[in-house]
């Protein structure tokens, strides 16, 4: 029986290949969950660069550091952090060229504290990967009440000091911006 269509979800290879990120940049994963995204840019980056995931999980951490080091990524370093506080990544400032922000603006409810956090720790010129779920089609993924359409976000992101560079293609479930500060 053949599949009358492909669904495609996010692919981090696919998606950094649109990105121009530069060996030994530092990126900061907010909210990196299993490290999906943070193991692909510890690629993207590479032994030069530097990848510090962070979460309010220790279970995630624990996750990301094992999986980094299976796969031999010592520029992979980890981070409890709570993003809902104002300074919440303990991150210095404008410490960062890259901070990723894959699913988790629609989570919290405190979406002004994390943008400002990003536009703290990221460097003049440095850049943010953003992406949340469509909020068109909830047969993946979280309910549609808790999704932020494409105009909110960018109206938080352009109140947070950033201008949006560009959508990027990630998928039938997802939408993504590359934002520069």
């Amino acid at each position: 029986m053949s599949v009358p269509f492909a669904v495609t979800f996010v692919d981090p290879e696919s998606l950094i290949r649109q990105l121009t990120i530069s060996s030994g940049s530092v990126v900061a994963d907010f909210g990196c969950g299993s490290g999906y995204f943070s193991l692909a840019f510890a690629k993207a980056v590479g032994k030069e660069g530097k990848v510090i995931a962070l979460d309010i999980l220790p279970s995630a951490l624990d996750a990301v550091a094992s999986r980094a080091r299976m796969a031999g990524f010592t520029q992979v370093s980890t981070k409890r952090a709570n993003l809902e506080k104002e300074n919440g990544s303990g991150l210095a400032p404008e410490s960062v060229d890259w901070v990723i922000l894959k699913d988790i603006l629609f989570q919290n409810k405190s979406k002004d504290i994390i943008l400002k956090e990003v536009h703290r720790v990221v460097r003049p010129g440095g850049h943010v990967l953003l992406m949340e779920w469509k909020n068109t089609d909830a047969s993946v993924g979280p309910d549609l009440h808790l999704r932020i359409s494409r105009e909110e976000l960018t109206s938080l992101v352009q109140s947070s000091g950033f201008s949006v560079q560009k959508e990027l293609s990630v998928g039938d479930f997802h939408y993504a911006f590359l934002l520069m500060k």
